[in-house]
């Protein structure tokens, strides 16, 4: 059955917590799976976290901390001495627990560093320390299972026992030479059908894919959901087998990635949670405001430029809501199926081939929308010419408003700058602004006022 958090339970565990029963707390949730107790954690105060983490076995505590939000886990660690928060981290794998040491304070940081009793997980952890967060050496962990190509079968099979003992998921084996450089992957029914005097160089399968610690997490991503891998492994520059990332690792950072892109699309500047200070959510969400801000501005200024239209037709005034907001949700849409699609590495041929594409989907989408118009001018006795010229500029206004979500994240991507941007109010803002300026001018050019 899977485990529920009642409230009759939360109210327990703080029973038990307040009156210090340790015994009773530990017997109560030693059982249960570490994302149960991180369930639990996250109900509790920081003070009550704190204390069921140091009650708790390092072993059971240390995956459920890892299942905390950042913030909430930094809250705990600021409780815990370093001696304390290294007996976490030597139960954790070498990618997580480099994780954990890059959230502490740089001189904290070293002293649990220091307080790391296996000096061999310690070095481990250092080593990933210096590679970029964004990278496969910033993801992927060192624990694996590797064998020599000169290895015996027997050989082999006692060094995988052993290697074994420190890897908590084997997806794969891989085979390497003399100089630790990566030569295939070891099928283990071949391994254990193979006669005991084979040389693992007879049975081991040469094609692997591997990526290099300097490739981008996005291509790690991308390689890995093409060939369905569960793991996928880690080489230096010159080849040497140096660490795996694994699927959970990806799954983790692609899940990051898009709650950062959403936020992003929501004209939210930095990554920030519902429970940040008033200052960290004002910092993250003033800048687009004030984008915003300057665009209706100048939204007001270019319907000051055009002051005889009102004068003349004050009914185009009532429609100027339409337009812009017909001209934001084409460039968004055009904008997030761009993005996406760079996302996956989907945007496939010439510019030239999609912007003959867009006006193309353009031209059918304002046609449509264009005969919806003229059909509400009709219905409620608007002038013909009024009404055309409605229509004609809001067709127009949705061309552009494609173009621009087209095109813009096209172009932010090549300039190395996040596409997402593209989705959020920069594309709003700017196509309000010119579709505007479009429709009025456009208006003056027929209506002659």
């Amino acid at each position: 059955m899977a485990f529920e958090l009642t409230k009759e339970l939360t109210e327990e565990i703080k029973n038990l917590i307040k009156s210090q029963n340790e015994e009773k707390l530990s017997d109560l949730l030693n059982d249960l799976h570490f994302a149960d107790i991180a369930e639990i954690l996250e109900k509790l105060k920081t003070e009550e976290a704190t204390y069921v983490v140091k009650i708790l076995d390092s072993e059971k505590t240390s995956d459920a901390l890892m299942e905390l939000e950042e913030d909430f886990r930094e809250d705990i660690f600021k409780n815990l001495s370093a001696k304390e928060i290294a007996e976490e981290i030597e139960e954790l794998d070498t990618d997580d627990a480099a994780d954990i040491i890059n959230e502490l304070p740089q001189a904290k940081a070293e002293t649990v560093i220091s307080e790391i009793e296996d000096e061999k997980h310690a070095e481990k952890i250092v080593d990933l320390l210096r590679y970029d967060d964004d990278s496969a050496g910033g993801l992927m962990a060192k624990e694996l299972v590797q064998v020599n190509e000169n290895w015996t079968v027997p050989q082999c099979l006692n060094e995988i026992k052993a290697q074994a003992e420190n890897v908590k998921r084997v997806h794969s084996i891989y085979v390497v030479d003399d100089s630790n450089k990566l030569r295939g992957r070891l099928s283990l029914r071949d391994l254990m059908v193979s006669p005991n005097d084979y040389n693992i160089s007879q049975i081991y399968i040469p094609k692997v894919d591997s990526v290099t610690v300097t490739t981008e997490a996005d291509d790690v991503a991308r390689v890995m959901q093409k060939y369905d891998l569960e793991a996928i492994p880690v080489v230096d520059e010159v080849g040497r087998l140096v660490g795996r990332v694994t699927i959970d690792d990806i799954v983790d950072y692609i899940k990051d990635e898009a709650e950062k892109d959403y936020q992003m699309a929501a004209g939210i500047s930095a990554d920030v949670e519902a429970d940040d200070s008033i200052v960290e959510l004002t910092k993250a969400r003033l800048p687009w405001l004030v984008l915003g801000l300057f665009g209706g501005l100048g939204s007001v200024y270019i319907m000051q430029g055009f002051e005889d239209a009102l004068k003349h037709f004050p009914i185009l005034f009532f429609f100027t809501p339409l337009i812009a907001a017909m001209a934001g949700n084409v460039g968004v849409q055009s904008s997030a199926i761009i993005v996406q699609g760079l996302a996956n590495d989907n945007v496939k041929g010439s510019l030239w081939d999609r912007l003959l594409k867009e006006i193309g989907l353009s031209l059918i989408n304002g046609i449509a929308l264009g005969m919806l118009v003229i059909l509400f001018g009709f219905i409620v006795g608007q002038p013909p010419l009024v009404t055309f010229t409605i229509s004609l500029s809001m067709l127009l206004v949705i061309i552009f408003a494609a173009l621009v979500g087209t095109f813009v994240p096209i172009i932010l991507d090549k300039r190395g700058i996040d596409p997402a941007i593209a989705t959020g109010p920069f594309i709003t803002t700017s196509n309000d602004i010119f579709g505007i300026f479009l429709f009025f001018y456009i208006s003056k050019l027929i209506l002659g006022f």
